[in-house]
């Protein structure tokens, strides 16, 4: 019995099909590992165990800030470059001429900033960030002896101004 249909195979769509599903998985898996090498896993620290041993300070920095009654209003300017910060604590509390003000991205360290703030005339602390600030960052102020920090949370997409009351201390 002759066959009516005597294409070779490599001419059939069927073989290509089937072939195409396990083809896209190895360039997709060269393609992972590409990036697997070339980029840095920025979310790694490189050492847990002295980490894991400031977080006493840390939390010993921020009962200060909360035991001096520190509040600070943080806006950003027009550019969004330009820092004005505001920072109230009881009377008996004596404030710093330089504050340090740290940005810290979620998940890329390449972003994060570093703002030595200065009082001016008018009792404002002013810097200027490096790259404007956008999405969600982990904020904290300190003063430069780093006595005393506050810390908190903000996404400068859903807001240009941000409170760091005392009373809100993470424990991280």
């Amino acid at each position: 019995m002759p066959i009516a249909n005597s294409k070779p195979w490599y001419r059939e769509p069927w073989p290509w099909i089937l072939m195409a599903g396990p083809a896209i998985v190895v360039v997709a898996g060269f393609i992972t590992a590409w990036l697997a090498i070339s980029s840095s896993d920025g979310l790694v620290d490189d050492d847990y165990y002295k980490q894991g041993l400031a977080v006493n300070q840390r939390m010993a920095r921020s009962d200060a800030a909360s035991g001096l009654g520190l509040a600070a209003e943080v806006v950003v300017g027009d550019n969004g470059l330009d820092l004005r910060l505001f920072l109230s604590a009881r009377e008996a509390a004596v404030l710093p001429e330089n504050l340090v003000f740290k940005t810290v991205h979620p998940t890329r360290a390449g972003a994060d900033q570093s703002v030595l703030l200065k009082r001016d005339s008018a009792g404002l602390y002013v810097g200027r960030l490096t790259a404007a600030l956008r999405g969600r960052w982990h904020v904290s102020l300190e003063d430069q002896e780093r006595k005393w920090r506050l810390t908190g949370d903000w996404n400068t997409d859903k807001a240009s101004t941000l409170q760091l009351p005392a009373a809100d201390v993470r424990r991280d």
